[in-house]
């Protein structure tokens, strides 16, 4: 079948937009600021590779894998939700944004939270879902997703890399400041995430 790129265009907007690419640099530059270039420009792109993984692996068999569970998408909100708070209370009282190199090698924040959820989020793992449910088997179209979602993680990465730049500028008192803007912005994207799931919840009820 030929490639689909309607079903491509409304994909890559639909994730990237989810993903929110601006978004992501303030969180990213607060999490990794303080640490050596090798590890901001490492967490670059593990970040994007670790939630490329996760879609990926829900594009494939993201029904299969939540229906087995028993799992629905708003008990996903829910605890995207409250990870998401406890990262944002972290970066408010400062135990997120940690020394250089201070406990480096026992949290990876390339893979929580930035990899998932803040990337491969709920929103963006059921716009896949979605998405592959309604290509009705047609080839063309499941490669046009998985074009959108590898074009989505490419645009994320370059944001991110790029971003690293801007430390220079901003130094640690404008990391810190930073730290507490992203933190109140991921405690209300959390609450947000919370109150979705509760509200789905109630619908099927």
């Amino acid at each position: 079948m030929p490639f689909d790129m309607t079903v491509y265009a409304a994909t890559a907007i639909t994730l990237i937009v989810i993903m929110d690419p601006p978004g992501q640099v303030p969180v990213f530059l607060s999490l990794v600021g303080r640490r050596s270039v090798e590890y901001r420009r490492k967490a670059a792109w593990q970040a994007p590779l670790v939630s490329l993984f996760v879609i990926s692996l829900f594009a494939v068999g993201g029904r299969a894998i939540l229906g087995y569970l028993h799992i629905g998408i708003p008990a996903l909100q829910g605890a995207g939700g409250l990870l998401l708070l406890l990262v944002a209370l972290q970066l408010l009282t400062g135990m997120g944004v940690s020394t250089a190199g201070q406990a480096s090698d026992d949290v990876n924040v390339a893979l929580v939270p930035l990899g998932t959820p803040l990337l491969a989020g709920p929103g963006a793992i059921a716009a896949v879902i979605v998405a592959v449910s309604e290509s009705h088997g047609d080839v063309g179209a499941y490669i046009a997703i998985a074009a959108a979602i590898l074009t989505a993680h490419v645009v994320v990465a370059l944001a991110l890399f790029y971003s690293t730049t801007l430390i220079r500028v901003l130094k640690i008192g404008g990391i810190t400041l930073l730290a507490k803007i992203a933190g109140l912005l991921l405690a209300a994207i959390a609450v947000q995430l919370i109150a979705t799931s509760v509200i789905g919840f109630a619908a099927t009820a």
